[in-house]
């Protein structure tokens, strides 16, 4: 592709560089199993910018819909039966295999199943394909909402799932299949799938999301060496986390919202990243990310952060009504 037609592609690609990203996290985690055909459905029909979510291949090569490569004992059952630990590895079973277990509750007994009372279960929900989520857009008739797409790998676990490299072929195929590439980004912790990504295909834009703590930590400022995660930078040659993010080509930078300061959102921006904190959910919060100019938030609950942006006058996202 030349230079000037692939620098279009690239800002057709953006999302729109004046508006607000309202993201909902795994569609609307908050209000419907996460990650899912009736959270996106949720979401859709509450008003949203871009559905957040994350894909794992399976073994014959289909792009599941979920968070983690291994299914959780909290999360999934069979035959109405909580699973136990650990779970299946989806990169080690086909997509029906996968897809046997219903997903459409939290185990109430567990700390994570109480995190989100508010949750409306959905029993007999399984976890989607790529191109079923791709399907329920279409039916909503909604032509402008977004896809952030999460790879999910650990550079610590290789055998939990594909090759970035290969994972991030079949995902860039699948997007490009669909007609999407010019409304999807493709988002990860683990930035080799975007290295992979940014070789395949330029003209989708990269988020590169971070967390620095103290208990997780992708960055490893400080630390000896290149962090696995950061595709072969270390965060000790840049002076600053957006810096390292634009060195790696990013257009967008994701981090954990703790990180976030009104320094390096403006300094982010001026290296022309936008800023997309995650996962935001308490109103106060967003308030004040928000009043950090940040370019939009991921949040478990969109109709929170709706009516956070609609008490502060700023333009929302039509509703796309829609059953699953």
């Amino acid at each position: 592709m030349k230079p000037v037609l692939l620098t279009m592609a690239i800002l057709l690609a953006a999302p729109p560089a004046l508006a607000f990203d309202l993201q909902g996290h795994r569609g609307a985690r908050g209000l419907a199993p996460e990650n899912t055909i009736p959270a996106f459905a949720t979401a859709l029909s509450l008003g949203v910018t871009t559905l957040e979510f994350d894909v794992n291949l399976s073994k014959d090569g289909k792009l599941i819909v979920g968070h983690d490569p291994v299914l959780l004992p909290h999360l999934a059952r069979l035959d109405n039966k909580w699973i136990a630990a650990p779970g299946p590895v989806i990169w080690q079973n086909t997509a029906e295999e996968i897809r046997r277990y219903d997903v459409g509750r939290l185990d109430p007994s567990s700390r994570y199943g109480q995190t989100y009372p508010e949750q409306k279960p959905v029993d007999g929900t399984r976890m989607p394909l790529l191109e079923q989520v791709f399907a329920l857009v279409a039916k909503s008739g909604n032509t402008t909402v977004r896809f952030n797409i999460e790879t999910k790998l650990n550079p610590a676990k290789p055998d939990e799932s594909a090759p970035p490299e290969q994972f991030a072929a079949a995902l860039v195929q699948a997007i490009r299949a669909a007609g999407m590439a010019q409304r999807a980004s493709i988002q990860s912790f683990d930035w080799r799938t975007l290295k992979a990504a940014a070789a395949l295909a330029p003209e989708i834009p990269r988020v590169h999301l971070t967390i620095e703590g103290t208990t997780s930590d992708n960055v490893q400022r400080g630390q000896p060496g290149a962090s696995p995660w950061m595709g072969g930078l270390d965060a000790d040659d840049h002076v600053s986390t957006p810096a390292l993010v634009k060195a790696a080509g990013g257009q967008v930078w994701s981090p954990f919202w703790r990180n976030v300061t009104p320094e390096l959102v403006r300094e982010a921006q001026t290296l022309g990243l936008q800023v997309i904190p995650w996962t935001v959910n308490d109103p106060a919060e967003m308030e004040r990310q928000i009043g950090m100019k940040v370019d939009g938030l991921i949040s478990d609950y969109p109709d929170r952060l709706r009516k956070v942006m609609q008490a502060r006058g700023m333009a929302l996202p039509a509703p796309s009504p829609v059953t699953p």
